[in-house]
């Protein structure tokens, strides 16, 4: 578990994400959520790379997820993170994605971390910006986002 000034973050349990997969309108998310799920039980050991992480508010409320897409290759591991509606704008994005940095450098061998926006999202490429990320060409979902260890920490990349 993941302790931040407002929100835990934390990987959720195999319970967990299937009552979230159970629930999802969507079936692309759904799916998404099950393929987490099945990654997470194969690979136990990797839980962290392959699991849904939840972001909770310290009152409680779940207000969002993050997922990486496995475990690192070369060195890069790609974030992915959403939060519900009634709670953007806030900064809990921004805390969230600070948070699960920290844990993803301190896994060994992780140089870099990479995230991907539709371009139609600004505010989304701005908490990626706000967090150190930098942009690396397009992506398959969108514009592509990368902050490598190197730079992981510096209070301002465009300096």
């Amino acid at each position: 578990m993941l302790e931040a000034d407002r929100l835990v973050v934390y990987a959720a349990s195999e319970d967990e994400m299937n009552r979230i997969a159970a629930a999802e309108g969507d079936a692309h998310r759904r799916e998404a959520y099950g393929e987490m799920l099945r990654g997470s039980l194969a690979h136990p050991e990797d839980w962290g790379w392959y699991a849904l992480w939840m972001i909770v508010r310290k009152d409680g409320s779940h207000i969002g997820n993050l997922s990486f897409r496995g475990v690192p290759e070369d060195g890069i591991v790609e974030l992915g993170y959403g939060i519900a509606e009634e709670y953007r704008g806030l900064g809990y994005a921004t805390e969230a994605v600070e948070t699960i940095l920290a844990w993803a450098f301190d896994q060994p061998g992780v140089t870099a971390v990479a995230a991907e926006t539709a371009k139609d999202n600004p505010a989304s490429r701005r908490v990626l910006e706000k967090c150190g990320f930098v942009p690396a060409g397009e992506g398959r979902e969108g514009q592509r986002f990368i902050l490598e260890l190197s730079s992981y920490g510096d209070p301002d990349p465009f300096l």
